[in-house]
């Protein structure tokens, strides 16, 4: 009994252990760990994405069997699931559609398995198995190292380079860095030495399949990623369809890793834009982008503490591209800008930065944050091309701030040595400036670059004097109705009060019938040391509506005609004692004819009339003398 006892433990016991290596990882595969490693690994396991129901689920599944990625249906359904939730076992297949991984790899000559042979001739010809990579680490350094000091010729027996040995060694350091709590990347397992080979084989097949780009930091990450969700040559597939395409990551990533670095200018630019009171107080405390950002940038925010949010990060920017980097960034800042406020030091904000706490990452803070943050392309598009002027043009402006520096430099070798040190202190002083210089200073020295330097304020006044050569084109009636409408907005309530007062004056009380026209002059005072011709406006008040006012309306230009006719026909004598006094003008009012106005302005001496007075005043002629008038209506009018 005993020994059958203890045969049935030990044949309990593989079962009872494999149960125990399941339990230890959640359900994205990440392990349980004790508090002290969770904190080291900065990984939460309390997820709170949103479950989808099985109609939706089966919705999902049929949009993904019709998918046609040029169709605006298809994407804006996409959309709708994508706001409302993957489930886990469908974003694979949602992701090879948005990234159309079947269609690049029908477009492409390259042949993955083709490469992976070719690849495996040198790791032999070196020792090293993709299946022991990591451990295979110190024997690419030693070789490396001896072809370095050694400067030896290799050997024509030999089918790799140096290259393929850098490229080896760099891969494999990252490896170890890449999601060390993943059951797929984690230990000595088998699941995770497959892991692991599968990861080297997709970055090595990238980097022959692209050599400008090559492999840079920040790869393995995503590549990982991709591994977690597609099989094998599906994830390089995607990973191509990702870093070729410009809608993606081509912008970020490269050997030099210069693109990124432009990337997290362009950000720095858009965040001064977004929130410039957050960006000042970076800059006041020493707080680069470029410590944070970058790392984000690279890495697609894999270092979040809740990976459901991370997912739900990705399912955006696989949808969206580079547009959702910068969103996401955005986003993260704007929940952590409370704290960020509170501190005063890079020593406590960096920190924050680089780890987000768990209660900012959740997916029902973040996500829920992230779909109400807008980031318009066309931003994007300024703050990108501001960067390039900025690179471009910073030292034209230089120049043209210290001129004199250059003049000095003509003098002998000691002033020119004494110049050339004062400008670099200058220099070293303007860049430890932290933040650097704001866009309205860059705005205003562009302003200074093209308008105040005597080539830009020469172009500016030539457009000037070519507009001003070309007069507008304006037909008479609607000069008349500008002038009349623009003088009766401006003095409206004054206006209406003179002709109050000089109505009750005038006219007894039962009178002001509804077709009578009041007319009363405005006049505007000529302000000291001002140039300009004075103008006088005349505004007509009609105090009566309907027909009469209409044929008023109508009548207007055939009048306007015959004054002016009338005011060319003056003596050039009567037309320079005109000009003197522009302030006495005749006045047509609704009175009697029992009191007339003087109407001729050479009598008077008075100036030359505008146009508005030579109408009154030839109203006023025709009503005194009783000259006969063209219609029976116009009379009435009068």
């Amino acid at each position: 009994m005993r020994r059958r006892s203890s045969s049935s433990a030990s044949w309990r016991n593989p079962t009872e252990k494999r149960r125990s290596e399941s339990e230890r990882f959640d359900e994205f595969g990440f392990a349980f760990t004790n508090r002290r490693e969770q904190k080291l690994h900065h990984r939460c396991h309390d997820y709170s994405y949103p479950q989808l129901s099985s109609v939706r689920v089966k919705e999902l599944c049929e949009l993904l069997s019709y998918w046609n990625g040029a169709s605006f249906i298809c994407k804006s359904q996409i959309e709708r699931f994508i706001r409302m939730g993957i489930p886990p076992s469908l974003r694979g297949r949602v992701w090879k559609c948005l990234l159309n991984v079947d269609g690049v790899r029908e477009c492409s000559d390259f042949n993955y398995q083709t490469c992976l042979s070719e690849v495996r001739g040198p790791l032999v010809d070196l020792g090293v198995s993709e299946y022991g990579i990591l451990s295979a680490i110190a024997t690419l350094s030693d070789t490396q190292n001896d072809l370095r000091l050694n400067q030896r010729q290799l050997s024509g027996s030999n089918c790799y380079s140096i290259d393929d040995i850098n490229l080896f060694r760099q891969i494999a350091l990252d490896l170890q860095r890449s999601f060390p709590t993943h059951r797929s990347l984690m230990g000595q397992s088998s699941e995770a030495i497959e892991g692991q080979a599968k990861l080297f084989r997709v970055l090595v097949a990238y980097a022959k399949y692209n050599p400008q780009a090559g492999y840079s930091q920040g790869m393995s990450y995503i590549a990982a990623v991709l591994l977690m969700q597609l099989g094998e040559e599906e994830a390089f597939w995607a990973l191509t369809a990702m870093l070729d395409k410009s809608k993606y990551l081509a912008e970020l990533f490269d050997l030099s890793l210069t693109k990124v670095q432009h990337q997290v200018k362009v950000f720095d630019q858009f965040l001064k834009h977004r929130k410039a009171r957050l960006s000042k107080h970076l800059d006041s405390a020493g707080v680069l982008l470029v410590h944070f950002v970058m790392p984000w940038f690279l890495t697609l925010f894999t270092s979040l503490p809740c990976w459901d949010s991370v997912l739900a990060v990705w399912d955006l920017i696989i949808l969206q591209g580079l547009q959702a980097v910068f969103r996401t960034a955005l986003t993260i800042i704007e929940l952590l800008e409370p704290r960020l406020m509170e501190l005063n030091d890079e020593e406590t904000m960096l920190p924050l930065l680089l780890r987000v706490p768990v209660e900012m990452a959740r997916y029902t803070v973040l996500v829920s944050a992230l779909w109400k943050t807008e980031v318009q392309d066309w931003e994007l598009k300024c703050m990108n091309s501001l960067v390039l002027d900025e690179s471009h043009h910073e030292p034209e402006t230089e120049k043209l701030e210290n001129p004199q520096d250059a003049s000095n430099q003509v003098g002998t070798g000691n002033e020119t040595r004494h110049i050339s040190k004062s400008g670099a202190k200058k220099t070293s002083e303007k860049d430890t400036v932290p933040g650097g210089v704001s866009l309205l200073t860059r705005v205003l020295r562009m302003a200074d670059r093209y308008l105040l330097s005597p080539l830009g304020r020469q172009g500016v006044e030539e457009k000037r004097s070519q507009t001003l050569a070309v007069p507008r084109r304006r037909s008479p009636g609607r000069v008349f109705r500008r002038r009349a409408s623009a003088s009766f907005t401006q003095a409206q309530v004054r206006l209406k009060r003179q002709s109050k007062q000089k109505s009750s004056i005038h006219q007894p009380e039962g009178q002001g019938g509804g077709g009578e026209v009041a007319v009363a002059p405005v006049t505007g005072n000529k302000p000291a040391g001002c140039g300009k011709s004075e103008r006088y406006q005349q505004t007509f008040e009609r105090s009566g509506a309907g027909s009469v006012g209409k044929v008023a309306h109508r009548r207007s230009n055939r009048i306007r005609n015959h004054a002016r006719a009338k005011s060319h026909r003056l003596p050039r004598n009567e037309r320079s004692s005109v000009d003197q006094n522009p302030n006495s003008s005749a006045i047509l009012s609704s009175t009697t004819p029992s009191s007339p106005q003087p109407t001729s302005a050479s009598q008077s001496g008075e100036p030359h009339e505008t146009f508005n007075a030579a109408l009154i005043r030839e109203l006023s002629s025709r009503h005194q003398t009783g000259l006969p008038f063209t219609n029976a209506r116009e009379s009435k009018l009068i």
